[in-house]
């Protein structure tokens, strides 16, 4: 096949991909997002030339070996909206007025334009939450000093300085809005504006800002809220858990955790309708769950002779102004023996 047709094939190939909305197309996302995708640092084929296809942001990237993959064009992404919005290059939290989250989002993390990169597969030596009565945002990955740092994920250095604790920090924000945090580093290797690709080194490991030893701390955040990041990759293994990922509401409270449960992947990918319908059911429970307690809940007495509302609420620890509200009664009204009251 010629230079000419292949470029043809390619670009057919990507706009079917890019624009296929019918019900299969659909169908298949969340069989997709499901997909765990294993850790690259990149190839280390050179490329030959870059094709252009139907759509302005994607190119393909043609390999010496005769191999190709599609790529984001940095030139048309760099610019787009989420990398203008709450922009600061100086500032580790640029959303100071912002919206709270909603209660569950999904958040396409690696589709088939992009890559993914583990900063380092190891066992965190420190997790998310809160450690030595402050919150720790992120984790620590043992990290030596001079180990080149690479970038998880494609996207943009929004910030890459000295700041306080972090010592030298690099910040990295990405296509979907999620921001991801590299510090301590004894070295920085990127400039604010600069367009990374995941593997791309960022800077060197090392122990600066308040570290008591080498390690990169890692964080992952959304719209300035932190989160930890073992909800999105498994350190142990180094694969990231899967290409889409559904957030709660609670996964940014500095007390939340990962934990892998047996449902935790159905949990994830539920649709809105099934999350709907179990709420549904879940409220229906709770309802006739109430309703059966205040049912147990409910006593009765049955009057005998010598019986007065004074005695029947003191005896039920009650008082007469109580018993008159659940019977419909008076204090005046004379008590019949057999009747039943009832006390509670």
């Amino acid at each position: 096949m010629d230079r000419k047709s292949l470029i043809f094939l390619l670009a057919g190939l990507a706009s079917l991909s890019l624009q296929a909305q019918d019900h299969e197309a659909d169908s298949l996302r969340h069989a997709f997002g499901r997909q765990h995708v294993r850790s690259s640092r990149g190839t280390a084929t050179p490329y030959a030339d870059t094709l252009d296809t139907g759509n302005p942001e994607v190119k393909v990237l043609l390999f010496s070996n005769g191999t190709y993959r599609y790529v984001k064009d940095p030139k048309a992404v760099a610019d787009e909206k989420i990398f203008t919005e709450n922009w600061d290059t100086r500032s580790v939290n640029p959303y100071h007025d912002n919206d709270p989250l909603p209660d569950r989002f999904t958040l396409w993390i690696v589709d088939t334009l992009d890559s993914y990169c583990c900063p380092n597969q190891t066992a965190p030596s420190s997790k998310f939450g809160y450690r030595h009565g402050r919150r720790h945002q992120g984790i620590d990955l043992p990290y030596p000093t001079g180990t080149p740092v690479y970038a998880a994920f494609d996207g943009k250095v929004r910030v890459s300085d000295y700041v306080g604790g972090y010592g030298n920090l690099v910040v990295i924000r990405h296509a979907n809005g999620l921001e991801t945090f590299y510090g301590h580093m004894s070295r920085r290797d990127v400039q604010p504006g600069d367009w990374v690709n995941a593997g791309d080194v960022i800077g060197l490991g090392g122990s600066t800002g308040r570290s008591t030893g080498p390690h990169l701390h890692f964080e992952t955040r959304y719209k300035g809220y932190a989160f930890d990041p073992a909800w999105l990759i498994d350190f142990q293994t180094g694969t990231l858990r899967h290409r889409l990922l559904r957030l709660r509401s609670w996964y940014f409270n500095p007390n939340s955790r990962y934990v892998q449960t047996i449902d935790d992947e159905d949990e994830i990918f539920r649709t809105d309708e099934e999350d709907r319908l179990l709420a549904e059911e879940q409220a229906r429970k709770e309802a006739a769950a109430r309703a059966a307690a205040e049912r147990a809940a409910i006593k009765y007495h049955t009057v005998r002779s010598g019986d007065t509302l004074s005695g029947i609420a003191k005896k039920y620890h009650t008082t007469v102004g109580a018993l008159c509200r659940l019977n419909g009664i008076k204090q005046t009204t004379t008590l019949q023996i057999g009747r039943r009251l009832r006390v509670r």
